[in-house]
């Protein structure tokens, strides 16, 4: 995903993994599991994002800084060490929603269009 920081358009269109990671983080911060647990929850399975979809996606996130590695840890007793856990950043939020506006945009086409109902 090749893109300047100050310009969210320039990330557009996302891909659908990058998108659903994107909303399922858009409430805070999570680890990778529970990323794919809320993406097949929202979906009602329809999508499901494999570790190697997922760890991919979340490392071109980081580098592109849509996304960061929380430093802040929960309790280890109540969780394992080894799970890293990721938040949006203020520019990956503006990516966000410059891409919901987008897809915002489309499903007006479509409505205007009769392929779906107004």
């Amino acid at each position: 995903m090749a893109g300047s920081a100050s310009d969210p358009a320039k990330f557009l269109p996302l891909t659908p993994a990058v998108f659903h990671i994107l909303l399922a983080l858009a409430d805070g911060e999570r680890h990778g599991y529970s990323i794919m647990q809320e993406v097949e929850a929202r979906t009602e399975n329809r999508v499901r994002l494999g570790p190697g979809t997922l760890y991919g996606s979340i490392k071109r996130m980081l580098a592109d800084r849509l996304i960061e590695e929380c430093e802040a840890r929960p309790d280890p007793s109540l969780d394992d060490e080894r799970r890293r856990y990721y938040r949006l950043t203020r520019f990956g939020r503006h990516v966000a929603v410059a891409e919901a506006e987008r897809l915002e945009n489309l499903v007006g086409a479509a409505r205007a269009k009769k392929l779906l109902r107004a």
